[in-house]
């Protein structure tokens, strides 16, 4: 068995982003990650714009203008203004060439025809110069950027309706199990209902990877076999779940073993989690995961979403992990490290009920997993611990 660094340790050398890239529509690039820097094709803001509601002024010596008009945004007219004159403008409104400063409505007192502002403006106030976010010709956003709904916006105001971003992964999700029932159907005795290629698929979802397919194998080693070597040549990612440890009828380790997998790591000092694979076969990359459902979603969190990412050309990805205050005591059984499933609030946590690997109703209302080290054997009322915040937490 490995520590859970040097398995970390080991996802993260043995990925290479993937160099494939697609051009898809901006508004389907949330979450994907930039193969080429965007150029823009015009200046941000494309003319001088005013950054309030107030009044355009042809700056002169004295505290009285001439009122001639108005600008709103959208106009598509360009006043001329002599020395003392002004006109009213809005937020966003085109700046007029030959005013020279912008001065907050606040600060005005209007009559018919005249306004009278109560203190000196200094040129180019309150004016957004021409291409102040971005100029024509420059980067508007660099190769490798993760696009979120900031980066979709921005380039929307740039005009850009389409992007060229790395491919996401095929992932494949492949449950085993005789006793394992589809839900909604008659349950018999000895049988379970199936939960983990849902909850995997939507986990996966949630990470922003939606080419997910599922599949389901019996405890058959010629089954298994020909659904692993079928699933490596069509997919980028492979999850198994169940199936990885040693019973006679755990068929999935025998199957990669016969079909040449790279194993990279087995097992894993870790609760839960223990028998965890890591492997590649060619361009492939598999995960092996515990059928028990809080381990495999455990595992999920920790290895595999992590691994999709950097895939995917988001080499900056990692778990967020913060520093807190446990409101609760814990002892450790066993020298294995432990994800514990908690609730984060206000830099505190409290651990929950339920820490058994089979349990997903705690997981149900967690938002944290605490990580004890293998060296920790217990975490007292108000340590510091590590906390490790789940995704939409």
């Amino acid at each position: 068995m490995i520590s859970v660094e040097q398995a970390l340790a080991i996802v993260q050398d043995s990925i290479e982003p993937t160099t494939e890239f697609e051009k898809i529509p901006l508004s389907k690039a949330n979450s994907y990650v930039l193969s080429k820097d965007v150029i823009s094709e015009i200046n941000m803001p494309p003319f001088r714009q005013s950054a309030m509601d107030g009044y355009a002024l042809s700056l002169h010596d004295a505290l009285r203008y001439q009122l001639i008009g108005e600008v709103k945004a959208g106009d598509n007219v360009r006043p001329v203004l002599k020395a003392g004159e002004a006109i009213r403008i809005f937020t966003g409104s085109p700046v007029p060439d030959t005013a020279n400063a912008v001065i907050m409505q606040e600060r005005v007192q209007t009559n018919t025809n005249t306004i009278a502002i109560d203190e000196t403006v200094s040129a180019n106030a309150n004016i957004r110069p021409q291409g102040e976010q971005v100029s024509k010709g420059e980067i508007a956003l660099k190769k490798g950027t993760l696009f979120n709904s900031a980066a979709i916006g921005y380039l929307t105001s740039l005009g850009i309706t389409e992007v060229e971003v790395y491919k996401k992964p095929s992932v494949a999700v492949l449950v085993t199990g005789n006793e394992l029932a589809e839900a909604g159907s008659d349950l018999q005795y000895g049988q379970i209902y199936e939960s983990n290629s849902l909850m995997l698929t939507t986990a996966l979802v949630d990470s922003g990877f939606t080419n997910v397919s599922q599949y389901k194998v019996a405890d058959s080693y010629q089954a298994t076999l020909d659904m692993l070597k079928n699933l490596i040549s069509k997919h980028d990612a492979i999850l198994v779940a169940g199936g990885i440890s040693v019973g006679d009828y755990d068929f999935v380790g025998k199957a990669l073993a016969a079909l040449e997998v790279n194993e990279l790591f087995y097992k894993v000092k870790q609760k839960p989690g223990k028998p965890l694979f890591f492997g590649k076969k060619e361009n492939t990359i598999l995960f092996a995961l515990p059928g028990n459902p809080a381990a495999a979603l455990t595992c999920y969190y920790i290895y595999v979403q992590e691994a999709l990412q950097k895939l995917s050309g988001n080499r900056n990805f990692s778990v967020t992990r913060v520093r807190a205050k446990s409101e609760s005591a814990f002892k450790k059984k066993g020298g294995r490290a432990q994800f514990l499933k908690a609730r984060y609030k206000n830099n505190n946590v409290a651990i929950l009920e339920g820490q058994n690997s089979s349990m997903l109703h705690t997981f149900a209302t967690a938002n944290a997993l605490v990580y004890i080290s293998e060296e920790n054997n217990a975490i007292d009322l108000n340590d510091e611990v590590e906390v490790i915040l789940l995704p939409n937490s």
